[in-house]
């Protein structure tokens, strides 16, 4: 197959599920944009709730809508493509009108709300990649499954910017965003299921036609748990370790997360198509690779103390953020291209257990972590990430086609 070195904007579209479906993407995430960085707020404002119990309802939440993800595959392996993707957004829509129902102090409803908001965020990235999955092959998937991450995060930054322009409006405010995000979940699963997409599943391309069963991918599984808290060291690690141990000002935080998702947005696509010329097992162990580099990278900034520490820390940001293009642009592909067509859905959503119970742990174990100092910090992701990469390098995969 011929390696992508041309990004062009009209078949990136096409191979990403169309016009329509790249709309909904973004309407999508501008509505994630305006409530998810501000749920815990609204149970505090709004509810009157405690942050703790406001906390503890947010995690179960997440942490129970995992569990629908074994459904969520099988029903994809039955040929479920753009019913799934609005099914996922739907269900956000009764998680949002919980919430405008609920009065102040009922924590049953809040965490309700929680879980049905949950269950669409831990669903659509399994639904979403398979759509894809059906509709791009190859090198031009990789680019797609990029191309829908780089609109999904600006539509996200976008998003999060009007909510906070809006904060100053208080608890009104909130519930005003909270309608519009509600509207917004509901015109973008409108859009997705106007797409009509399905797939038989016995029509798989040629090079996806396997009768054997879904790919166990341990390694692969478990080194995403590591990899993923990548996703979490500009929210959390790093502001907790410039504001509590460089006591550098909380612009320099903000300033490195407006960066990341810059950078994201406007290197995912590229950075994934000059990767494609590797082989998809191997870019993720790069990935690894730069990423404990730049964790051992944050350990040295650190070391420099008040004054230097806060440039450097933002400087390394900028190598973990590459390593993080790296990975988000070649670990789903991957595990498209390892499961057989018939059981993609259920391997897609076994990654996305993965990646749901890394990010849900990733907190607790950062700030952990960080409160026995930078090294303990610093040096167990980078060796935690290294064996991981190592893990993702040496397991054999069942199927011939790796690329």
């Amino acid at each position: 197959m011929a390696t992508t070195t041309k990004i062009r904007p009209r078949a990136l579209v096409r191979a990403s599920g169309g016009p329509r479906y790249a709309v909904a993407l973004a309407v999508d995430a501008l509505g994630t944009g305006m409530m998810r960085p501000f749920l815990l707020l609204y149970g505090v404002m709004v509810l009157r709730l405690s942050a703790s119990v406001t906390g503890i309802a947010m995690t179960a939440g997440v942490v129970t809508g995992l569990v629908c993800m074994p459904a969520v595959g099988r029903w994809l392996d039955r040929g479920a493509r753009s019913t799934v993707v609005a099914a996922s957004m739907l269900v956000r829509v009764l998680g949002v009108a919980l919430l405008l129902a609920a009065p102040a102090g009922h924590v049953g409803l809040f965490a309700t709300a929680a879980l049905f908001l949950g269950i669409g965020n831990q669903a659509w990235p399994a639904a979403h990649a398979a759509l894809v999955a059906t509709v791009a092959h190859g090198q031009e998937r990789d680019a797609a499954l990029a191309g829908g991450r780089a609109l999904r995060n600006a539509g996200l930054g976008v998003g999060a910017l009007v909510a906070t322009a809006c904060l100053a409006g208080g608890t009104t405010a909130l519930q005003v965003l909270a309608a519009f995000t509600g509207l917004a979940y509901l015109a973008a699963a409108a859009l997705a299921w106007s797409v009509h997409l399905r797939t038989h599943p016995a029509a798989a391309p040629a090079e996806d036609s396997d009768g054997g069963p879904a790919p166990r991918m341990r390694a692969l599984l478990a080194a995403n748990v590591i990899y993923v808290f990548c996703l979490n060291v500009p929210e959390i690690a790093l502001p907790l370790i410039l504001v509590t141990q460089l006591h550098a000002s909380p612009v320099w935080s903000a300033a490195i997360f407006v960066a990341n998702t810059v950078l994201v947005v406007t290197l995912q696509v590229p950075v994934t198509v000059l990767m494609s010329r590797f082989a998809r097992r191997t870019v993720l162990a790069v990935a690894g690779v730069v990423l404990a580099v730049s964790y051992l990278g944050f350990l040295a900034a650190t070391a420099l103390g008040h004054g230097w520490g806060a440039p450097a820390v933002a400087a390394v940001s900028v190598v973990c953020t590459i390593g993080e293009i790296i990975y988000a642009g070649s670990a789903t592909a991957l595990v498209t291209v390892l499961a057989p067509t018939h059981v993609l859905g259920r391997a897609l959503a076994r990654f996305q257990l993965s990646t749901g119970f890394g990010l849900a742990v990733s907190p607790a174990v950062i700030t952990a972590l960080a409160s026995r100092g930078p090294a303990a910090l610093w040096g167990s992701l980078a060796a935690a990430t290294l064996l991981s990469a190592s893990a993702v390098a040496t397991e054999k995969d069942r199927r011939a086609v790796s690329r």
